[in-house]
């Protein structure tokens, strides 16, 4: 059940602002990757070229996916989706007027989660009861550690081989964001998933995290093989640790 992800030379830009400049990264099978970061520095922009939202002005993504590799630069977000990626957005990005149970339903839309529908739903009640006491209220109602919690949920409906997680600590109070990151680690096992997590919030991040990159000013300016390179490097403990 391999599925992995490599980033080679990835450029993108909003009109004439270039926002990544070459960026290469590799996502193994059943790793967690850490693409740290501070605001405006290319994170969500990266995610956005794996998911299609935002296309590339150079570079290829590959996908790896039981020994079949896909090129994803050209395909539709919904053509990423159905390969087995799932996107945990920044901000959540619910749908606010709809219950927590419909929600949650939105997430198996691809064909192969549809015939899993039940048993996914079943488990994600299980792995967030608070979700299972509130399956009939509105997600708009709901508080934002509530929030983040359903966002996850949903996308796990959509039977992820790869999930990409971006920001999860935005908007939490410092004792949610441990439990967020606490249940990505979780869910991660449970799954089998292969993830990317975008995330400034090094300290949480590094937890989970088997390595992971620095992404200054859209380029990556440093690699991390290792939970413990990461903690000792010097960028880091400048800008993150404030050492």
């Amino acid at each position: 059940m391999a599925s992995s992800l490599t980033l080679s030379g990835i450029g993108a830009a909003y009109g004439s602002v270039r926002v990544l400049e070459d960026v290469s990264l590799e996502l193994r099978t059943g790793e967690t990757v850490a693409l740290l970061g501070t605001n405006g520095n290319g994170k969500s922009t990266l995610i956005k070229c794996v998911m299609g939202i935002v296309r590339p002005i150079a570079g290829s993504i590959t996908a790896e996916i039981d020994g079949k590799r896909y090129e994803l630069v050209g395909k539709t977000t919904e053509e990423i989706v159905d390969l087995g990626i799932a996107l945990v957005p920044e901000g959540r990005r619910l749908f606010p007027k709809l219950t927590v149970e419909e929600n949650l339903l939105l997430g198996a839309f691809r064909p192969e989660a549809r015939a899993h529908l039940r048993r996914n739903l079943a488990y994600c009640l299980e792995a967030f009861p608070r979700l299972a006491e509130r399956k009939s209220q509105l997600a708009g109602s709901m508080s934002g550690g509530e929030q983040q919690m359903l966002a996850l949920a949903r996308a796990l409906m959509s039977t992820p081989r790869i999930l990409l997680v971006d920001e999860p600590s935005v908007g939490l109070a410092p004792l949610l964001v441990q439990r967020t990151i606490e249940k990505i680690k979780e869910l991660k096992e449970s799954y089998q998933l292969t993830v990317l997590m975008a995330e400034q919030n090094f300290t949480q991040a590094i937890k989970i995290a088997d390595r992971g990159y620095v992404i200054v000013h859209g380029r990556i300016a440093f690699e991390g093989r290792s939970a413990e390179e990461l903690n000792n490097n010097e960028l880091i403990r400048k800008f993150y640790l404030g050492l």
